[in-house]
């Protein structure tokens, strides 16, 4: 990737080339709406979320990281080169049937599937309806506090919420973590999971929250950094990480 927008380079060892982890972002198709640069909204935060995430993951933990990230159709071929995935805005997202079928084998096969930065019911129902073509008779299992997925890494004591930089700045001073154009329930956050036949949670869905805005516009306001970068959208992502990657 040759425009890393300032976010330093690393030297992965020659020995780790080949199990270094690296975040690779799904493009998928929308039925509405188009993100950063007409590129879809599968494309929202990209690349500066990753670029910054794989930073701060590489720094804060023991993990080989790639430098860079890639980017996945679900029925590509390659796919299972990657253990983790990442899906963003999915209020509009709309799965052709390979692609359901990929991410179904996938799934059932190890991999998993992180889902951020989307609110509020209308494209909550879209998710879910998606999801259950993939999973028609799986529960969505809303995570509790005591789950260890919030304490694996950084111990968190409250389900971490995160607006966009913008809402944020509105709304400094105030208790309003939400964005508020989303309708009343954007108001409470929720982490729900998919688990496998075996137990092993197999994708988490971050629901009234935006994670990737805490990474990407890290830079943008030291006040959104301490507050929400640095307390919550990174630790929750790399918790999400370790715990995805040792289960």
């Amino acid at each position: 990737m040759s425009d890393r927008a300032g976010v330093p380079e690393w030297e992965v060892p020659a020995r780790f080339k080949h199990d270094v982890f690296t975040f690779a972002r799904v493009q998928y198709d929308s039925f509405r709406g188009r993100g950063w640069g007409g590129r879809g909204r599968w494309a929202i935060d990209y690349p500066d979320a990753e670029l910054n995430f794989a930073y701060r993951l590489q720094q804060m933990t023991s993990l080989k990281v790639n430098p860079d990230s890639a980017v996945v159709r679900l029925d590509e071929d390659n796919l299972a080169d990657y253990p983790f995935l990442y899906m963003v805005e999915p209020g509009s997202l709309s799965f052709r049937e390979t692609e359901v079928r990929a991410l179904r084998d996938y799934l059932l096969n190890g991999g998993f599937l992180m889902v951020d930065d989307f609110w509020g019911d209308a494209e909550w129902e879209n998710l879910e309806y998606e999801l259950r073509r993939v999973f028609p008779d799986r529960e969505f299992h809303e995570l509790e506090l005591e789950h260890p997925i919030f304490h694996i890494v950084f111990d968190l004591q409250e389900k971490p919420q995160v607006p966009s930089v913008g809402h944020a700045r509105h709304y400094e001073g105030t208790d309003i973590t939400w964005e508020t154009d989303k309708g009343p329930s954007a108001e409470f956050v929720h982490y729900r999971a998919i688990y496998d036949d075996q137990g092993r949670m197999c994708v988490i869905i971050c629901h009234n929250t935006d994670l990737g805005d805490g990474w990407e516009r890290e830079g943008e306001s030291e006040w959104y950094f301490r507050e929400f970068s640095e307390k919550r959208a990174y630790p929750m992502g790399i918790n999400i990480i370790v715990y995805a990657m040792t289960h």
